[in-house]
């Protein structure tokens, strides 16, 4: 085969283009930081890191599921907290009102107390996380006690809501208001729950002046204090498990994006090292070059 001018040069120009990309190719690498600039350059790292990266959103998805959940069961803990307060002060004020020793006068004066007491139930029973109403279950737009402390939905204890925090992982955050205030009865709108009841109950006792009256709505109230602790210690049970998820979560992440990194990211030291041996041939391959370009007829005919 004749080799003629032509097709040395036309070979020393692709030699020296395919050198030239490989030499931006570490280039980029450099300044990117990544392995890949699009996925045919590398389709397993790019299938692989398509991969981590939906593993790492989906984690950090759940991780903001939990944040949200803690956050709904510390404030559900504290309002817990302020109606188990309000029946601790009404049990005191019922002890002193049982004991006999008080007056008729008295009794109307502890009567006022309780019934503030009962309006502030109320209050604490339509409570609000976010613009939801925590104990109204799947009803979270509408409140659960009315003005008079009935009822304004119906509701049973199936109304639980619940988030996602890992793969075929739930929890429900919500307490709901039948749970609370009917002792596990279904709520039915228009209707008084237990608590508000047993509250009438201890009003109208000591607007009697009755003591054993008054003794037995205390231990109404007592029924209701226990069940607010069973649901508080249920509540923190919920809550320190949302812990625990979220630490496991938290080093899942950390795990993940460590072998994002291991999968993109490049060897800095190897890659500058590459960098300079590709460098090294594209000026090589361009002196070659100029030795074949140089001569020409008229260097043989001095």
């Amino acid at each position: 085969m004749r080799i003629t001018n032509s097709m040395l040069i036309n070979n020393m120009i692709s030699n020296i283009n395919k050198n030239l990309i490989n030499l931006d190719k570490y280039q980029q690498q450099l300044a990117t930081g990544k392995k890949i600039q699009v996925p045919s350059d590398d389709p397993v790292i790019a299938a692989r890191a398509l991969k981590l990266r939906t593993d790492v959103s989906k984690l950090n998805q759940y991780k903001r599921n939990i944040d949200d959940a803690k956050s709904w069961l510390e404030y559900t803990d504290s309002i817990l907290s302020q109606i188990g307060d309000v029946l601790h002060r009404a049990r005191e004020l019922a002890v002193e009102g049982a004991n006999g020793t008080m007056t008729p006068e008295d009794m109307m004066t502890v009567k006022e107390e309780i019934e503030e007491l009962k309006t502030q139930l109320i209050h604490l029973s339509n409570s609000s996380y976010a613009g939801r109403y925590i104990f109204s279950g799947f009803s979270t737009d509408k409140k659960l006690l009315d003005e008079n402390g009935a009822f304004a939905l119906d509701m049973d204890s199936s109304q639980i809501i619940r988030y996602e925090i890992g793969v075929g992982d739930d929890i429900n955050i919500n307490v709901p208001g039948n749970e609370l205030f009917n002792m596990g009865g279904t709520a039915v709108k228009g209707e008084k729950g237990k608590l508000i009841k047993d509250m009438d109950t201890l009003i109208a006792a000591l607007e009697s002046a009755d003591g054993g009256k008054v003794r037995t709505a205390l231990g109404l109230i007592d029924e209701n204090f226990e069940n607010i602790l069973m649901i508080r210690a249920d509540a923190g049970a919920r809550h320190n498990r949302l812990e625990l998820t979220k630490n496991r979560v938290d080093n899942d992440i950390i795990n993940f994006v460590r072998l994002m990194s291991e999968n993109e990211d490049v060897d800095m030291a190897e890659t500058v090292m590459r960098l300079s041996n590709e460098e090294y041939v594209y000026r090589a391959s361009l002196a070659g070059g100029a030795r074949i370009i140089q001569p020409s007829l008229v260097d043989f005919l001095r």
